[in-house]
């Protein structure tokens, strides 16, 4: 009989312990469901997006391409920079002072234009970043509730394996001694086969402001990012292949990867919505998808510090 108590005693416990933990973890929680990583208001960006006839764009501006790469003519376009960069080309034909004095100031308005792109990329993968830091909190909420909900079963089914045999061995009958050890071992393998459920728990996550929709449309435009970001993601050119936009490559893994090539699926997934009921591998999916995309956005700086370098050498 000591054993049973002792038993009963650590399974208390342990019971206890969970439980205080998923108590902090729902307080934590009401933290969570509203996003903090939106801007604190929203910017009316121009709707002009930039020409994607980059071909037309490419041979217009021949005279730039034996002193800018293609990408930087397009980003230049992007900026609504290329005058200046003509008038530079011009200027630099003349060594007087006032021409050296012209391409200076017009070197910084582009230098401007190009610092507001990067300040917007920095916003955008920001954002990206905080959103994928939100939704791994929820993760590691639901993967919690699941862990200590199979524990409690472990532990259930441990206390009622111990008890069916204390039993067991305390009853002097014979048949009613099997009987009490079958029930318990039945009883205890039911609450173990309890902890394979696949899904596990869910919990309701709202996100009013879903950056991962427009990428999964693909529209032409997007209200949510700034038209320069924007044309950055679709325009081919800017891809490593030039066969596909940014985000067209990232749909494509998005459906092989997170969806198995099930695009239904996809389009059904509560990731590409308004927010509703999500379960653990939901939530790490998204925040995978929001990390890919923060990546993704970061890697347009290397475009802009090749425009920069080409730059340089044309004002030297």
């Amino acid at each position: 009989m000591k054993r049973f108590f002792y038993i009963l005693a650590v399974f208390s416990l342990l019971t206890s312990c969970v439980s205080k933990k998923n108590q902090v973890i729902k307080q934590n929680i009401l933290t969570l469901k509203d996003s903090y990583c939106k801007a604190p208001f929203k910017y009316n960006y121009s709707n002009k997006l930039p020409s994607y006839n980059a071909d037309s764009i490419l041979l217009a501006n021949k005279e730039l391409q034996g002193i800018f790469s293609d990408q930087s003519i397009l980003i230049l376009n992007a900026l609504d920079n290329l005058d200046e960069v003509h008038q530079i080309i011009d200027l630099k034909k003349d060594s007087s002072i006032a021409s050296q004095v012209k391409v200076l100031q017009l070197k910084s308005r582009i230098n401007s234009k190009i610092t507001i792109a990067l300040t917007e990329l920095d916003a955008v993968a920001a954002e990206f970043d905080c959103e994928g830091e939100r939704v791994a909190q929820i993760g590691n909420y639901v993967d919690n509730l699941n862990e200590s909900k199979n524990n409690k079963l472990i532990l259930l089914s441990i206390v009622t394996g111990a008890t069916a045999s204390i039993a067991g061995g305390i009853i002097k009958d014979g048949g009613w001694s099997n009987a009490v050890d079958i029930g318990g071992g039945v009883l205890g393998a039911g609450f173990g086969l309890a902890t394979l459920n696949p899904k596990g728990k869910k919990v309701e996550f709202i996100h009013q402001r879903n950056l991962l929709i427009d990428i999964w449309r693909e529209k032409l435009e997007s209200p949510n990012f700034p038209p320069f970001i924007w044309y950055m993601y679709t325009e081919k050119k800017f891809s490593n292949k030039e066969e596909h936009s940014i985000i067209s490559n990232m749909k494509e893994r998005w459906l092989h990867y997170q969806f198995d090539d099930v695009k239904a699926d996809a389009d059904q997934s509560v990731i590409f919505s308004n927010g509703g009921f999500y379960r653990a591998d939901d939530l790490h999916n998204r925040a995978a998808m929001l990390n890919q995309m923060q990546s993704a956005t970061r890697t347009i700086n290397q475009n802009i510090n090749y425009l920069l370098l080409d730059l340089d050498k044309l004002i030297l």
